[in-house]
């Protein structure tokens, strides 16, 4: 997950997941990872193609993409892989990506330029604040958490996204008959993921227990390359598909 510093004008406010003014622990930290040059005009001349500025309001879906078609929100897309690749696979759907590293962002804008995807938006901002402000209750038919950080050491796990109360406001986000898919290939993040999504009253597992592909009701999340290469070392990767029933 990513870090959205903010600016002078739109500074990022310590809110929780829920209650308006408290503070929350962040999901991500903040890294000064490689920027290539690609990367970097990607980001400056691009992605304001296709930026949503972070408000304290909820977006206007139709407006944004000039029609009406079904919204998915994924929370930190990495460097663009999978996201630009169902966008283009399902351009009946509206994509709308959270992401704070400036090179993955840089990466997705370049990846739908090249593809001349019209169905993708990103804003740079921390998840909790965009899904909280932005996201109206009822207004999404699909969330993808592909492989957020696993904050392996146990000191961490409190930093963990997929949990409470941070879940139950995904699921407010939910219309009824939408979806949540989630995976990692960090095992204990797994158990844990199914733990606290098992214990969620508005969710139902469309498998029992892990799902056996990566496919949800909508569409299948592709293999990345470095999803290929982790498979070909041996390891393992955990889906969870659920919907919150109609």
């Amino acid at each position: 997950m990513n870090e959205s510093l903010g600016s002078a004008s739109n500074p990022p406010s310590n809110t929780a997941f829920v209650g308006p003014r408290e503070r929350h622990v962040r999901s991500f930290a903040i890294r000064r990872g490689h920027v290539t040059q690609r990367q970097r005009r990607a980001y400056e001349e691009l992605f304001p193609l296709i930026a949503v500025p972070y408000d304290v309001q909820p977006i206007d879906a139709c407006s944004l993409y000039g029609r009406d078609a079904p919204l998915v929100l994924e929370i930190g897309f990495g460097m663009g892989e999978t996201t630009a690749a169902i966008a283009q696979q399902h351009p009946e759907i509206n994509f709308l990506g959270i992401e704070v590293y400036v090179a993955g962002i840089g990466a997705l804008a370049w990846r739908v330029h090249g593809a001349q995807l019209t169905n993708v938006r990103i804003v740079e901002h921390d998840a909790v604040e965009v899904v909280r402000d932005m996201i109206a209750p009822k207004s999404l038919q699909g969330i993808h958490v592909f492989f957020p950080d696993p904050w392996p050491k146990a000191r961490h796990h409190k930093r963990r996204l997929i949990a409470q109360p941070f879940v139950g406001v995904l699921v407010d986000r939910l219309c009824p008959g939408g979806y949540l898919h989630c995976c990692t290939d960090w095992e204990q993040y797994a158990v844990q993921m199914l733990e606290v999504l098992s214990l969620e009253p508005r969710l139902r597992n469309l498998h029992a227990g892990y799902a056996h592909e990566p496919r949800n009701p909508l569409c299948e999340r592709p293999t990345t390359k470095f999803h290929a290469r982790g498979a070909r070392l041996g390891h393992n990767v955990w889906d969870l598909v659920l919907e919150r029933p109609s």
